[in-house]
């Protein structure tokens, strides 16, 4: 349970080439018409400390339990540095991809189990979780068309097999299906504006939330 901030937390998921960063513009413009204070951040990353481990995690061959615990050692730093002091002051918080993607990519993905990454995010952030997931959703086959078509230069998660991305997949709709208060599911195979219309129904619904609060 989220202790009472003063903004939403907002958190983005998706297998790599979903699309996640391409609505991304389009929230910035739709927080600010609204008169309203953000901030957006990334894991791995967000800190000094996050982001050189980012640079290790996506470059450097390990274990997949060191991989976990790399994801949730930069996420406390991203956490106590970033994201609750921005809720404190009362600004939104947009972050590119948070725990559920250890439970994706780490739990799913890495084949580890879903108990294990759920330990460590009770252990990390037993009071915190985002007001709303956007996950995009897209097959692995199209998400790598996508992929292929973009930029050349892949860390070592996005050169991973379709098997891989099926796992990461299967895994983010059942961690959907656990929390659907808070998750969106959307189709990103779908046009644009389509999938953006959901997306900003969500946010208006988000804002009427903490008018009232």
């Amino acid at each position: 349970m989220n202790q009472t901030y003063r903004a939403p937390f907002i958190t983005l998921e998706g297998i790599d080439g979903a699309g996640k960063s391409t609505h991304v513009p389009a929230m910035y413009r739709w927080i600010g018409e609204h008169g309203l204070k953000w901030v957006h951040t990334r894991e791995p990353g967000g800190t000094p400390l996050g982001e050189k481990l980012r640079e290790l995690v996506l470059n450097t061959p390990m274990q997949a339990e060191t991989e976990a615990l790399m994801m949730f050692a930069g996420r406390a730093e991203h956490i106590h540095q970033i994201i609750i002091p921005a809720l404190e002051r009362g600004e939104w918080v947009l972050s590119d991809r948070f725990s559920d993607a250890s439970v994706a990519y780490q739990g799913g993905g890495r084949e580890l189990g879903v108990a294990k990454v759920e330990a460590l995010e009770t252990w990390t952030h037993p009071h915190l979780q985002p007001d709303l997931t956007l996950l995009f959703d897209l097959s692995p086959e199209l998400a790598a068309q996508r992929l292929l078509s973009g930029r050349v230069d892949r860390d070592r998660f996005e050169l991973e097999q379709t098997s891989f991305f099926d796992r990461v997949r299967a895994a983010y709709l059942q961690r959907a299906a656990h929390y659907p208060e808070r998750f969106l599911v959307l189709n990103a195979a779908q046009p644009l504006d389509a999938v953006w219309m959901r997306i900003e129904q969500a946010l208006e619904g988000l804002r009427q939330k903490f008018l009232k609060s």
